[in-house]
C-alpha cells in the first residue's frame, strides 16, 4: 500500500501522548496570544512512524473551504514534518512565533541533486539550491507551489506555524518521500481523550 497518498493505520500513537501534545499546543498558543476558535478542529500526527519526538506535528484546521484552507500548527524542537509535496495545493508556510527551518527541493529529493530554483520568501523570489534550508523568523513566510518537496522543523524550543493554502485534501494530496509515512496513525487508547481529533469518528 502506498501510504504517501492515503490515510493509513500504522504504528499507533498513545492517547496520553496526544493529550499531552494538545495541552502543550494550547499553552503555547495562549502564552503567545494566538486565540483559537470556539470549537478547535484538532489534528495530531506522528506520521505513522512511531516516534512523535522525531516526526510529529499538531494542527488546528481554522478554515477548510473548497477554495482555500488555513491551519495553525505547533511543534517542539526535534519534531520534523517529513519531506513531501502536493500535486495540487499551493501554500504559504509561515513562522508565527519562534524560529522555523524549511528544507526545499525543486523535485523529488532522490532525483534533483542540488539543482537551483527560485523560492518566494516574504514575496521576494530567492535563488536556492535543492536540499538547502531556509530559516524563517516570526512573521516570515515561504511560498510553495505544487511539485516543490519540503520538510520543516523548529529551530526554537517550540514553534507556532501557520499555513494558508488553496484547497486542502489530506486524503489524496500528501505525497511523501518515505513510503512508510501514514498521515493519520492509529490510536492506542491508554487513557481517556481530552478532545477528539479531526479524523476520528464521533462515538
Amino acid at each position: 500500500m502506498d501510504c504517501g497518498r492515503s490515510i493509513c493505520t500504522l504504528a499507533a500513537m498513545k492517547r496520553s501522548d496526544i493529550n499531552y501534545l494538545i495541552q502543550s499546543a494550547q499553552r503555547c498558543f495562549h502564552d503567545h496570544e494566538w486565540a483559537l476558535p470556539p470549537k478547535p478542529r484538532w489534528d495530531v500526527t506522528d506520521f505513522g512512524l512511531g516516534d512523535w519526538r522525531k516526526f510529529g506535528l499538531i494542527l488546528v484546521n481554522l478554515a477548510e473551504e473548497s477554495e482555500y484552507c488555513e491551519k495553525l500548527m505547533y511543534a517542539q524542537k526535534g519534531m520534523t514534518t517529513p519531506a513531501h509535496t502536493h500535486a495540487k495545493k499551493k501554500e504559504d508556510i509561515i513562522c508565527r512565533w519562534g524560529r522555523l527551518a524549511i528544507r526545499v527541493w525543486s523535485g523529488h529529493p532522490d532525483k534533483v541533486g542540488g539543482k537551483p530554483f527560485s523560492v518566494p520568501i516574504d514575496h521576494e523570489a530567492i535563488e536556492s539550491d535543492s536540499g538547502s534550508v531556509i530559516e524563517l523568523s516570526a512573521g516570515s513566510r515561504v511560498t510553495l507551489v505544487p511539485g516543490v518537496y519540503h520538510e520543516f522543523y523548529p529551530l526554537s524550543e517550540e514553534c507556532i506555524i501557520g499555513e494558508v493554502s488553496t484547497a486542502n485534501d489530506d486524503h489524496n494530496d500528501n505525497i511523501f518521500v518515505d513510503p512508510n509515512v501514514g498521515r493519520y496513525p492509529g490510536i492506542d487508547e491508554d487513557v481517556p481523550a481530552t478532545v477528539r481529533l479531526l479524523g476520528e469518528k464521533s462515538s
